[in-house]
């Protein structure tokens, strides 16, 4: 990780859940951070505070919400120099097709697709010599599932756009890879599971058993510490020659 320590790193929706995950990894590795989330800054204070004391990088973290247009076009002007982004903020809608909002679906491709395109776009612009772009696609942005079309089709876009960046910047030192996560334990799958299980009348543990038995052959959530680790290897000096890359973590939900 030499080449990147005391380099910054763009981590999106990273106040929890991979994202946090990820930041703490990195900074572990002596890589400076610029944090996004919607929780305001004195919510995160302590837990900044107690990462800088631990690591000794620098920290910025900005409480901003992607989908205002132009507090997202401030935040691009005024982004220092970094080396490595990880596209990871994004949400869940679920419904089906016929009855989808719009504003919705709207919703999900700019903060999964356009997002991420307007932050490598300006990634790019700095002309490094070596960095990593990685993107927090999904196992759906491989498979489908019901009632989740805006957040498939969004997925689905990210890992075609991960492929095209990683052959426009092939040889350059600039590496672009995707990272598909089946279900992890976030807030936005626990969310799922609560919802679950208020629907059927099951308890918590019982919604989160049948949400993987669906899905997820091995039956067992992936930790965020797996995903954290895959993007430390995928930034480190074995990582040089992997471009264009979707990898999955998803207990053999893709292999069905």
């Amino acid at each position: 990780m030499h080449q990147f320590s005391n380099q910054w790193a763009l981590v999106t929706g990273s106040s929890s859940g991979i994202g946090w995950g990820v930041a703490q990894t990195l900074a572990k590795h002596k890589i400076n951070l610029i944090l996004q989330g919607l929780e305001a800054e004195d919510q995160l204070k302590d837990k900044i505070e107690n990462l800088k004391k631990q690591t000794g990088v620098k920290i910025q973290y900005h409480s901003l919400d992607f989908s205002n247009s132009e507090l997202f076009q401030k935040f691009l002007s005024e982004l220092p120099e970094h080396a490595i982004l990880i596209n990871n903020a994004g949400l869940q809608f679920v419904s089906p097709v016929q009855d989808f909002p719009i504003e919705k679906w709207e919703l999900l491709l700019k903060l999964h697709l356009t997002i991420p395109f307007q932050l490598i776009q300006n990634f790019l612009k700095q002309k490094l010599q070596s960095g990593r772009i990685i993107n927090i696609s999904s196992v759906h942005g491989l498979v489908a599932s019901v009632n989740k079309s805006a957040y498939v089709s969004a997925k689905h876009g990210l890992i075609g756009l991960s492929k095209t960046v990683a052959l426009e910047t092939a040889g350059t030192g600039v590496t672009c890879n995707s990272i598909c996560p089946g279900w992890v334990k976030t807030p936005l799958v626990e969310n799922q599971i609560l919802d679950r299980s208020k629907k059927e009348n099951i308890s918590f543990e019982q919604a989160s058993i049948k949400l993987l038995e669906e899905k997820q052959p091995s039956k067992t959530f992936t930790e965020v510490s797996d995903i954290a680790e895959l993007v430390l290897f995928l930034c480190s000096p074995a990582g040089k020659n992997i471009t264009g890359a979707s990898m999955t973590l998803d207990g053999g939900w893709t292999s069905q």
